[in-house]
């Protein structure tokens, strides 16, 4: 079975940041957001993966080759991003000739029992019951748990359940099918080529989809949630830095749980909770709470809380939330 992994979204709600950095590298409790995502998936036995890579994808393919060297990985270049079928349409080539499928968004972190899903007989999708469906894709489900309906972002749900961007496909080719009928006769939703219409499709035909709910899904599209996602996971087992050397962090106070990268230079600082630094980062005389800090940034008498800041960005003097962009230099001296 082959893993279709849609990277190449632009991620407009994570600006600054996705300027220089795609959403999928944003890093949440130490490692990058897409890291989450195909460990899970390696854990499970899975070996063959196919990103669907656009905007900064050659970051994306740097990263995914050097990190997985011993995964076969395919890349495929989408030119226009039109909506999440038009993403698996534009794999078709390296799936076409698959009897299963797992698609995965790649800017998606989840908890859910992955074996469950894969051993399912049926076509199968991850759902979440959330308070605001009409943000999402939404299924409609009978009392076994299939499948009745899907409808993109409703204007007036019928169901509370969200589809959280975990799909195995089994019947790869009526997939395919759908999907170039909408291209061909341009149905779009919200301006896009939506899996969920396609998925919409196949339930008329008479497959049989059945839901699987999750435990955790966190959508990292938003600061706010990418630093909610960040909290949690570092409040697990397993994601903080609990082996953290003192003498090499003069003077400094750390409140757990912090991630804290390597050959970072920590000194007269109090960091912490919920924080996570990036690798070679340089922080003097600061308190960072509930935040992200980006690779080689550096900080100077600076207070920061729920912020997010990009790799080699350099902040001075400051008592500020902030969310800014990878190569930005503030000086409030």
């Amino acid at each position: 079975m082959k893993v279709v992994i849609p990277v190449a979204g632009a991620g407009t709600r994570l600006r600054p940041h996705t300027y220089t950095q795609p959403k999928p590298l944003m890093p949440v409790a130490g490692k990058p957001i897409i890291r989450f995502i195909v460990d899970k998936l390696v854990e499970v036995g899975m070996t063959d993966f196919v990103f669907v890579i656009g905007y900064l994808g050659d970051k994306v393919r740097d990263y995914i080759e050097h990190t997985y060297p011993d995964l076969q990985t395919e890349f495929v270049y989408q030119e226009h991003r039109e909506g999440s079928a038009h993403a698996i349409w534009t794999a078709r080539e390296a799936i076409e000739d698959e009897e299963d499928i797992f698609i995965a968004f790649g800017d998606t972190i989840f908890d859910v029992d992955m074996k469950q899903m894969l051993d399912c007989q049926y076509s199968c999708i991850g759902v979440k019951k959330v308070n605001d469906p009409r943000e999402f894709g939404v299924a409609e489900i009978d009392e076994k748990g299939f499948a009745t309906r899907m409808v993109e972002k409703p204007r007036i749900p019928k169901s509370n359940m969200a589809i959280v961007g975990l799909y195995k496909v089994k019947e790869v080719p009526a997939l395919l099918k759908a999907i170039g009928t909408m291209i061909q006769h341009d149905q779009r939703t919200v301006g896009e080529f939506q899996l969920t219409d396609a998925l919409q499709i196949l339930l008329e035909q008479g497959v049989r989809i059945q839901t699987l709910p999750v435990i955790n899904w966190f959508d990292c599209g938003r600061k706010e949630v990418l630093l909610e996602t960040n909290a949690m996971l570092l409040s697990r087992r397993g994601y903080a830095t609990d082996d953290l050397h003192l003498s090499e962090h003069d003077n400094t106070i750390f409140i757990h749980p912090v991630a804290i990268g390597a050959n970072c230079k920590i000194t007269n600082s109090i960091i912490g909770p919920h924080v996570t630094v990036g690798d070679n980062v340089t922080i003097n005389y600061s308190i960072v709470k509930d935040s992200i800090i980006g690779n080689f940034a550096a900080l100077e008498d600076a207070v920061l809380r729920r912020s997010v800041i990009g790799s080699d960005a350099s902040i001075r003097g400051m008592n500020l939330s902030l969310n800014i962009g990878d190569n930005t230099e503030i000086d409030f001296d």
